[in-house]
């Protein structure tokens, strides 16, 4: 009945609301759902590299030191899939910003829409009324505060979409690269294990890789702290051409000047 009940609640949740910031909103609660799946993840992840090294403890030396290694290494990767959470968090908290002046906007669209519709049927009913100029004037009035609400969820939205998906993308990049420098050392790690067969009976070489493993991680911390931005190691290779893009942006300049000196005139 918990989970029914649960569930009931969502579908309500998503349903209420401004007619115009119901997807918006969705979108954050399920984005939410991601956020909880990547947390329930992380703390999967630390305990999984516990659970490596209570197990390698008890094998031989090489196979002892480098699995307490690598238990190292995994739980380095639920600590950047927490800070992960902290930044994806972030990219939500300004998403929250658009469906708030999505909120906002809706009253104005309303009354607008009201005073359309009864100048219609005051039209249709009695087309002499003076209370259809009244009303008209409303709608002037109300026509000038929509275009103001207007203009400021077209800025706003391409504001705060265009900053919270940087704002994502930079973590994704980061927890990408910082994923595959953890599994670089790790490979490095297990180049310490001999893994040539020996015959029963046969005594394997005493293991002298303790050094070598503890200098790996000294380096995979330093790797991992300083990383940055910058010095990302992917690139992306767009096949659109830098000229072209610039004329695109150009042209799209101009037709938002022109749109602003058009509502300037009215």
């Amino acid at each position: 009945m918990g989970g029914i009940s649960s569930s009931i609640k969502k579908n309500i949740a998503g349903a209420t609301g401004p007619e115009l910031s119901k997807k918006l909103t969705q979108y954050i609660k399920m984005e939410k759902n991601v956020m909880r799946a990547i947390e329930l993840t992380a703390g999967e992840r630390r305990d999984v590299a516990r659970q490596l090294s209570a197990w390698g403890e008890g094998n031989e030396p090489d196979i002892s030191d480098v699995t307490d290694k690598l238990g190292v290494l995994l739980f380095e990767i639920g600590e950047l899939e927490d800070q992960f959470i902290d930044k994806y968090d972030l990219y939500r908290v300004t998403l929250k910003s658009i469906r708030n002046i999505e909120a906002s906007v809706q009253p104005s669209r309303d009354r607008k829409q009201k005073i359309t519709d009864e100048i219609a049927l005051l039209k249709y009913k009695d087309p002499s009324s003076p209370k259809i100029n009244v009303l008209e004037q409303e709608l002037v009035r109300a026509e000038a505060e929509s275009l103001v609400a207007e203009a400021q969820l077209s800025n706003i939205t391409r504001e705060k979409l265009k900053a919270a998906f940087d704002y994502q993308f930079d973590a994704i990049r980061e927890l990408a690269e910082k994923y595959a420098l953890i599994a670089g050392y790790g490979k490095a790690l297990l180049e310490l294990l001999d893994d040539s067969s020996v015959t029963p009976g046969e005594t394997r070489p005493a293991y002298d890789g303790y050094d070598a493993s503890k200098q790996i991680i000294i380096d995979a911390e330093n790797a991992l702290a300083s990383w940055t931005l910058d010095s990302a190691a992917v690139k992306p290779t767009l096949s659109l051409h830098q000229d072209e893009y610039e004329d695109d942006k150009e042209l799209a300049n101009g037709e938002i000047e022109d749109a602003e000196e058009e509502f300037a005139d009215h």
